[in-house]
């Protein structure tokens, strides 16, 4: 074939002459074998709609019989007759003799459900065309206005939406085969040290409470700047991933599946950083300033080795979009698999590409509903970080409640689990007594004597508020943070950690 054949079979001429795909005699033979035996409709019912036919008689034809069966009617070509003539539709195809001769192309009732993934098979790729032809229109329409970036992440939406749109919606999960699932959750936490049926926090009291980190579950993990909240997600982030690791190497394989990390403040290497000082033990402002000796350097690279095989990836994408994130996670699914997802935090996110809000309440809300879709989804726990309104300040007790959430909206709606974090000494420290302040010395002295007791009490604890578990109990677990490595831990430092 020469350079004139290949440019002659590629241009744009004769792919516009090229059909779209369609399978006509699918479509009758599928048509006649319903219009033979109505119970054949079973076999497509669950995922094929008059929709899908490439031929607009043919799927109107069909809508009919289903309609006709989905109401306990008959549905053969006399029943048909009446309802199809009123329409005047056939007289395209020459009329109701149409439907007589879709009988006679009736091969065989066993092939139905073949027939119906023939013709889905063709609307699926027919779907595929118009998305492929609205991406490069709107590459072309510079008018638009919409960036690469953003046309990409519409392209993406798109293909989403086709994934996920099915007929009729999945079968329903037979009771039976629900209840085996809860009673083999029952039995993993029955032989899991601490019972937990989820995954693991890596705090003991948490996952006591919890029962560690479940599938499809919403958790918010909310608090005032400085409270320490990153260094918590990321705790339970690296907790999770070493679990996931453990137990691939108790099976001699390979971890099948990874904790994601969406950091939109931090960098990656500022979050690693922040890992290796917990790890290391080694504060982050000496990692930064380089005031480390050789044995604090080895054990950085002691602490690295270690971190490195962990299963753990992050995303630092400033203001990453819902629809952006829904991408990747589906990408990481595929090429390595996906266990949980941490976002830090949601109030940077931005909503779906193409969607307009009416105000920033009703913009969270639709990233939280987002969140909570996707944790249903892949079937994996979705950690959100949450800001607290500035109303939290001006309260003597400034320990956080439900409506202390920033932008609320849906978060407390569409959250399984609301959790804050709260420490008493981050506040005392600022109410440290000034000796300016007083009349005498006595008076600073005595006020200076009371304050170090109450140092003394609430010194590296920090309380984690359980204010909602849509499946558990509520209330206050206690924790260790050590601000100098900004690490949290299980208050009883005699107990053993498992990770």
């Amino acid at each position: 074939m020469n350079i004139e054949e290949t440019e002659e079979k590629e241009s744009p001429l004769t792919l516009a002459m090229r059909h779209p795909p369609a399978n006509i005699e699918a479509e009758q033979a599928l048509l006649g074998a319903l219009l033979t035996n109505n119970k054949a409709y079973d076999r497509v019912a669950d995922f094929l709609l008059g929709e899908h036919f490439s031929n607009r008689i043919n799927g109107h034809i069909y809508t009919v019989i289903a309609r006709r069966i989905d109401n306990g009617q008959i549905a053969d070509p006399n029943m048909l007759k009446q309802e199809l003539e009123y329409s005047n539709i056939l007289n395209e195809v020459g009329g109701f003799s149409y439907v007589a001769r879709l009988v006679t192309s009736m091969i065989s009732i066993i092939n139905v459900a073949d027939y119906g993934r023939a013709i889905y098979d063709c609307w699926i790729r027919r779907q595929l065309i118009e998305i492929g032809e609205t991406i490069v229109n709107s590459a072309f329409d510079v008018a638009e206005g919409r960036t690469g970036q953003e046309q990409i992440e519409l392209g993406e939406e798109a293909l989403f939406k086709l994934t996920n749109k099915k007929g009729g919606g999945e079968d329903f999960v037979p009771f039976s085969t629900a209840l085996t699932q809860a009673i083999q959750s029952a039995e993993r936490a029955f032989h899991n040290v601490g019972h937990v049926t989820g995954l693991t926090s890596g705090l003991r009291d948490m996952d006591k409470k919890t029962g560690g980190l479940h599938p499809s579950d919403l958790i918010i993990l909310a608090g005032r700047p400085g409270m320490g909240k990153t260094a918590l997600a990321t705790k339970i982030a690296s907790s999770a991933a070493r679990a996931i690791m453990y137990e691939a190497r108790e099976k001699g394989e390979r971890p099948k599946g990874c904790v994601a990390v969406f950091s939109l403040e931090m960098s990656a290497e500022q979050l690693a950083t922040r890992i290796l000082s917990e790890q290391a033990e080694v504060s982050v402002e000496r990692i930064r300033r380089g005031d480390i000796d050789q044995k604090d350097f080895d054990r950085f690279v002691r602490v690295s080795y270690e971190l490195e095989s962990l299963p753990l990836v992050i995303d630092d994408t400033p203001a990453i979009t819902l629809s952006a994130m829904r991408a990747r996670c589906r990408r990481l699914k595929r090429m390595q698999g996906l266990n949980f997802i941490v976002v830090d935090y949601l109030q940077l996110m931005r909503p779906a590409v193409g969607t307009r809000a009416e105000s920033r309440v009703l913009e969270i809300s639709m990233i939280t509903q987002g969140l909570k879709n996707l944790a249903k989804e892949f079937d994996i726990p979705v950690l959100a970080l949450s800001q607290l309104s500035r109303q939290v300040e001006s309260r003597e007790d400034k320990r956080p409640m439900l409506s202390d959430l920033r932008e609320s909206g849906s978060i407390e709606q569409d959250a399984d689990i609301v959790m804050f974090i709260y420490r008493e000494e981050y506040y005392l420290q600022q109410r440290m007594p000034q000796e300016t302040h007083f009349e005498t010395s006595e008076k600073y002295l005595a006020a200076m004597d009371d304050w170090q007791k109450k140092m003394e009490k609430v010194h590296n604890k920090a309380e984690l508020i359980l204010e909602k578990q849509r499946h558990g109990p509520i209330g206050k677990i206690d924790l260790f943070f050590d601000g100098t490595f900004t690490r949290f831990a299980d208050l009883d430092i005699y107990h053993e950690e498992r990770f």
